[in-house]
Parts: C-alpha cells; sequence; structure tokens
C-alpha cells in the first residue's frame, strides 16, 4: 500500500508552502496521521511538525443532453496537509 500517491501543486499550495512551510499531499484515503508523517520523513527527509488531513467524497453529476439525461462521477480522495519543521523544505522538482 503506497501511503503518499502525489504531492499537490497549485498556485494556493505553492504560496502556502513559501509563507508557512507547509506542503499538500494527496495520500491513500485509509492512511492515518501517523503513517502520512512517517511516509513523508522517510521519502523526502524533513522533520514534520504536524499533520492535517481532509476527505473530498465523490460528486455526482447528471445532466440533460439529445441523447437523454447523462450522469458521472468524479472521484473522492484524502489530502494531507504536512507542516515541516523551521528551515527545512521539501523540494519537488530535483528529479526532473
Amino acid at each position: 500500500m503506497s501511503i503518499l500517491i502525489k504531492p499537490i501543486i497549485t498556485e494556493k499550495a505553492t504560496n502556502d508552502s513559501e509563507v508557512n512551510n507547509r506542503y499538500a499531499f494527496v495520500v491513500n484515503s485509509k492512511a492515518n496521521k501517523l503513517e502520512i508523517k512517517g511516509a513523508v520523513e522517510a521519502t523526502y527527509g524533513v522533520a514534520i511538525k504536524s499533520v492535517k488531513t481532509m476527505n473530498y467524497p465523490l460528486k455526482r453529476k447528471t445532466k440533460h443532453t439529445k441523447k437523454g439525461l447523462v450522469t458521472g462521477i468524479t472521484s473522492g480522495y484524502k489530502k494531507a496537509i504536512v507542516q515541516v519543521s523551521e528551515g527545512e523544505t521539501i523540494d519537488f522538482y530535483n528529479n526532473l
């Protein structure tokens, strides 16, 4: 079971990492805060202060088209905000 799925690199997340030293990740929906903390420390080699998690539910959408009623689903996911200790950073672009 892979705990960290991918980092979230958006304008809001990048600003939060530069100003508040917090980084966002999409994580496995069954992972808890201790597992997330251990995975980030092992992967990036940084000390973690705190972990905040959010569960985003799946969304169902329907719309009326020429074909009739069309339904669709966007998948749900779990997001973790990880605060790194002072003076440490995570570089997502070092492998490019």
